[in-house]
């Protein structure tokens, strides 16, 4: 199943929970594949029977991330994404949060980088808008260990430091 619509994932859903098997949901830009985000998306799928990623769409990432382009359109992006092994379906949203998404596919986990816990060493903890959604129809929050080293922003300035 690769690149969906959400209609069509909320219908994979429906069959997930049919088979009694857990759905596991995480999301984000991606716009730098790298072995973080494979790390990442492994950690996750462990912990359930599919794996669901809601990958940003272009307007949202220029709104969140503040860039004048996207340096990967969300359509590569989430194709991109939805070819790596532990990744079960793909869906592009183009609201700044997945609360949507997550609404629709009410996932039994909800997944991310160890730079969303507070356990994260360096810096504080980023906010995570979509914990109060999870939360409210009993789904959990999981937070995976966060690949030191190994981030999109550190990527992208290594990238241009080279054109200095």
């Amino acid at each position: 199943m690769p690149v969906i619509s959400l209609a069509e994932a909320s219908r994979e859903r429906d069959q997930l929970r049919n088979q009694r098997r857990h759905l596991v949901f995480t999301n984000g830009h991606f716009e730098l594949l790298h072995l973080g985000h494979l790390r990442y998306l492994e950690a996750a799928r462990a912990l359930g029977d599919a794996l669901f990623v809601g990958v940003n769409g272009d307007q949202s990432t220029l709104r969140l991330k503040g860039r004048r382009s996207v340096i990967v359109p969300a359509a590569e992006r989430a194709a991109l994404v939805a070819a790596l092994k532990p990744v079960t379906a793909v869906v592009i949203f183009e609201e700044d949060t997945a609360h949507s998404t997550i609404e629709v596919l009410r996932p039994e986990l909800y997944v991310k980088g160890g730079d969303y816990s507070s356990q994260a060493s360096k810096t504080p903890p980023k906010p995570l808008p979509e914990r109060e959604v999870v939360e409210a129809y009993g789904g959990r929050v999981i937070f995976v260990d966060y690949l030191a080293n190994h981030s999109t922003s550190a990527r992208i300035a290594q990238i241009q430091s080279l054109h200095q």
